[in-house]
């Protein structure tokens, strides 16, 4: 066999070996966040259900406690979305200008693609702002 032989099998070894490891990596952190979720789910309701039987007011302590967790969550979506629609915008923008100086406006328009992300943007942004219900 010639050493391009052996070059060649050694990398397509490698590769697997490459590929073998990042499919371990995605399988144990994905199965390490579920295991977390799980936990802090389980945690959640123990103690709700202990603050609930504590007394008559735990059980509105808890129900109070649930209003605001969820509140927080609809928060956290909503402002989620407009740094998304920001970055979004952003990206459009930066892809605009890097396409225009590369390859300039006469030779056809390969700049409005960055239009794409741009619009994903501005789309996202009308939404959190004008369509998405209040957040009380």
């Amino acid at each position: 066999m010639s050493d391009s032989g052996i070059g060649a099998i050694s990398g397509a070894f490698a590769m697997c070996i490459g590929v073998m490891s990042m499919f371990a990596f995605v399988t144990f952190a994905v199965w390490f966040g579920t295991r977390r979720k799980e936990r802090e789910a389980f945690y959640r309701a123990e103690n709700l259900r202990r603050i609930a039987e504590s007394s008559g007011d735990g059980a509105k302590a808890a129900v109070e406690l649930l209003r605001e967790e969820e509140h927080l969550k609809r928060i956290k979506a909503r402002e989620g979305m407009k740094i998304g629609g920001l970055v979004c915008v952003a990206a459009g923008i930066g892809l605009t200008i890097l396409l225009l100086t590369l390859e300039g406006v006469h030779r056809g328009s390969p700049y409005m693609v960055g239009l794409i992300p741009g619009l994903i943007g501005v789309a996202l942004l009308i939404y959190v702002f004008f369509m998405a219900e209040p957040v009380e």
